[in-house]
């Protein structure tokens, strides 16, 4: 190898007690490891770097890089609304929707300021973006411009769509300016069961009889708080 590199041993985010190294049983790993890699070792300014941890028992050696944090400075939107999903939570949600890019077309049929279609299209996700508001489409635009981002936005209601798509992730309307009723909600349901085959859904509201009614199966769920404000997440296929 003729680029320059360093080992670091690291702690898994979410291991247990049985898995936690020690600082200095870190560096006696990782001095180990870098002993067998051919090259020429330069601590303070690799060129590559290698990370080795122990997950369950099992040791995992390979590239290591650090998230850039993309999603910080999306948090600095032009337009943005006080109800809109965090930045932190939308990437999540991409991440759920959209675990491999290869071949998935995705959709946000309700994006609003396009919180999750600035993380999706970031992220090199294939998605279009629609909202049946008017008022939102040229923030939407703005936002995507703003960070150097395009993709397809379209001014329609989700009853519309006829085209299909691998999933959709749908942050269902609410606060005083989103009333819907639950027929509405339904139909948007309905539809949404119509053009994807796997959904990933925000809502701060109980719709699992609408979910179930209309064909979707719930296959995971967790709750995302701010402060006494709960959001559910929903996956369902």
């Amino acid at each position: 190898m003729e680029d320059t590199f360093k080992v670091i041993g690291i702690n898994y985010r979410d291991i247990g007690d049985q898995d936690k190294l020690g600082f200095k049983e870190r560096k006696r790993i990782a001095r180990q490891v870098a002993y067998f890699i051919p090259g020429v070792a330069n601590l303070g300014q690799p060129e590559i770097v290698f990370a080795i941890t122990k997950v369950k028992g099992k040791w995992f050696f390979g590239y290591y890089s650090e998230n850039q944090g993309t999603w910080l400075k999306h948090q600095q939107k032009p337009h943005n609304y006080s109800t809109a999903l965090p930045t932190r939570v939308a990437r999540a949600l991409v991440n759920i929707a959209v675990p491999k890019l290869a071949g998935v077309k995705a959709i946000d049929p309700c994006c609003g300021i396009g919180t999750v279609l600035i993380e999706a299209l970031s992220m090199g996700v294939d998605i279009t973006g629609s909202d049946f508001n008017p008022l939102v489409m040229k923030g939407i635009r703005e936002n995507l411009k703003h960070f150097g981002l395009s993709g397809p936005v379209f001014l329609r209601d989700i009853r519309d769509i006829t085209e299909k798509y691998e999933v959709a992730i749908i942050d269902m309307p609410y606060n005083l300016c989103s009333v819907v009723s639950d027929k509405e909600k339904f139909e948007m349901l309905q539809s949404a069961r119509g053009f994807a085959k796997k959904m990933v859904i925000v809502t701060t509201e109980d719709i699992d009889g609408i979910l179930n009614e209309v064909g979707f199966e719930i296959e995971d769920r967790c709750e995302v708080a701010k402060g006494k404000f709960i959001r559910q997440i929903i996956v369902c296929s």
